[in-house]
């Protein structure tokens, strides 16, 4: 939302169990979670894990993910083209890849906690999503889910990389005044040239809230977009 909402997604969504449940469920299904800097920022105690998000399914979130093969955990993948992160975030201290450029990577080095990776995608100052998830595919990582932030997710889908969109509708409004804050897209001017339409998969209802789950028509590489509750 602003800098004076942290964490937008709990404001707009209310800590709705149900909202929780279903990105916990995301987080099972994933090989990684995919993130941008700042949404890293914006979030100094959050850990992108399946039991962070909703603690009372950890047990059936962890029995999904032995029957799909995976880790016992998604692997946190931070992507910083500059290298600037908060190195002392508990979701760094437990493990992540940071997905960086050549300078990005020297500026880590020697900053990044032990139980982190620093994974050179590009020569240049700013990334292509194209190299970070070839990376990831590298790294034996096929089902990608990305929580942003906005940047993030126009790169993305610039590149025509997104495969999925999960959409949570909440019944709550919301206005702007003097506050700034970028909404699911930022950095990418789509209307009216360049329209990104999608199929509607399915739809799912808890109370006033929707679950809207869609493909993108243009995709070309497997990556799911877990989005903020929409107004």
């Amino acid at each position: 939302m602003g800098p004076e909402y942290p964490s937008s997604g709990s404001a707009i969504s209310g800590r709705e169990p149900a909202d929780r449940f279903v990105m916990g469920l995301l987080r099972a299904c994933a090989d990684a979670v995919l993130i941008g800097a700042g949404t890293l920022r914006a979030t100094p105690g959050h850990r992108w894990t399946p039991d962070h998000v909703c603690p009372q399914a950890a047990p059936a979130f962890a029995e999904l993910r032995r029957n799909l093969r995976h880790a016992a955990r998604p692997e946190l993948v931070v992507v910083t083209a500059s290298g600037d992160l908060p190195t002392e975030h508990p979701a760094l201290q437990s493990g992540a890849l940071v997905a960086t450029t050549a300078d990005g990577a020297r500026r880590l080095e020697g900053r990044l906690p032990p139980t982190c990776t620093a994974l050179p995608a590009g020569e240049g100052p700013a990334l292509r999503m194209a190299d970070v998830l070839a990376a990831l595919h590298a790294h034996g990582h096929t089902a990608v889910l990305t929580e942003g932030g906005p940047h993030l997710i126009g790169n993305l889908l610039g590149e025509g990389l997104l495969d999925e969109l999960f959409l949570t509708t909440s019944p709550v409004l919301a206005g702007r005044a003097d506050t700034p804050r970028p909404g699911l897209i930022t950095g990418l001017e789509l209307l009216p040239r360049q329209p990104a339409w999608a199929d509607l998969i399915s739809a799912r209802r808890r109370t006033s809230y929707l679950f809207l789950r869609y493909r993108l028509r243009s995709s070309g590489a497997r990556v799911g977009l877990r989005s903020e509750p929409a107004l």
